[in-house]
């Protein structure tokens, strides 16, 4: 898969594009792009993803702006997993954002990235202040496919939706949306070995959410192995300015320091609490602890 932080000046194939944010790859997202990679095969066209970094939203109301539910390396992951040969990363930035309708139809897809197929949402709209939608794009001459919103169970699959229930620890509901259970994927760095210290040694994850969508005590999987997890800010060990994931594994003691690893979300034990010292942490520890290997047992 190529990644390209600009638009080529000509790309070299022709392609098939499908655009968004894609946050979260839920199962709509999986629904565009599966229908972009079946009908580029079709086409003999390359397939191909424009998103954008940062979010749109962080750009125009960062102190408003949505919590990550993936970083770019886990989209990018997922792209290729799911056949993607091209991804374009648009810096989206005042610049890109005054690009009007006509300049990205006529200059941008035609021109530059010689696009021949295009697969949206059916609520799709782009260019300057948002202004144009699909019909537009249909005007222009464009091979068109509408994917429409999915709903389960009454309800819209959207990142929006699944920032929600994981804020309220809805797992089930998550992993239903998402098509698989939520993940964090980091690399497993040095700690100050206070876990270590209460008897029950932690992998500390170094993430790329600086803002993850949800806090807590939860049973997890790192890998194939078992384990709890906390991820928010350790108050009764004085408190951290930046959430912190740490992972206890169950009947594990090998050092993974430097490993790239994927902690998988299983069941929300608790919210992360405040507690008078440092015994009745370790208890409630011991707890958790109980909680997920009885999850696991099951």
């Amino acid at each position: 898969m190529q990644v390209f932080r600009h638009f080529p000046l000509s790309s070299e194939t022709p392609i098939g594009l499908t655009i968004g944010n894609f946050d979260g790859v839920h199962i709509g997202h999986q629904a565009l792009i599966q229908k972009l990679t079946e009908e580029s095969k079709r086409r003999k066209i390359t397939p191909s993803v424009m998103t954008f970094e940062p979010h749109p939203k962080e750009f125009f109301v960062p102190e408003n702006a949505p919590t990550r539910l993936t970083s770019l390396r886990e989209k990018l992951e997922f792209f290729l997993s799911c056949g993607v040969e091209n991804v374009f990363i648009c810096a989206f930035n005042k610049k890109f954002a005054s690009i009007s309708s006509e300049v990205f139809m006529c200059q941008i897809l035609k021109e530059q990235l010689k696009t021949k197929l295009i697969i949206v949402g059916d609520d799709f709209r782009f260019g300057a202040q948002r202004l144009a939608g699909i019909e537009d794009l249909r005007k222009s001459g464009f091979e068109l496919f509408e994917i429409p919103e999915i709903d389960v169970k009454g309800k819209r699959v959207s990142s929006t939706s699944i920032r929600e229930d994981l804020k309220e620890g809805r797992i089930e509901s998550v992993t239903t949306f998402l098509g698989r259970p939520y993940t964090i994927s980091g690399k497993v760095v040095e700690g100050d070995k206070r876990g270590r210290q209460m008897g029950f040694p932690t992998a500390n994850i170094h993430m790329k959410h600086t803002r993850p969508a949800l806090t807590g005590v939860y049973a997890v999987k790192l890998g194939n192995r078992n384990g709890v997890a906390n991820l928010g800010i350790r108050p009764t060990v004085a408190g951290i300015p930046k959430l912190l994931l740490e992972v206890h594994l169950l009947n594990f003691n090998e050092d993974i320091y430097g490993h790239h690893v994927q902690v998988t979300f299983m069941e929300k034990i608790r919210d992360e609490m405040k507690f008078e010292n440092i015994n009745a942490l370790i208890e409630q520890i011991k707890k958790d602890v109980a909680h997920a290997t009885h999850y696991f047992e099951k």
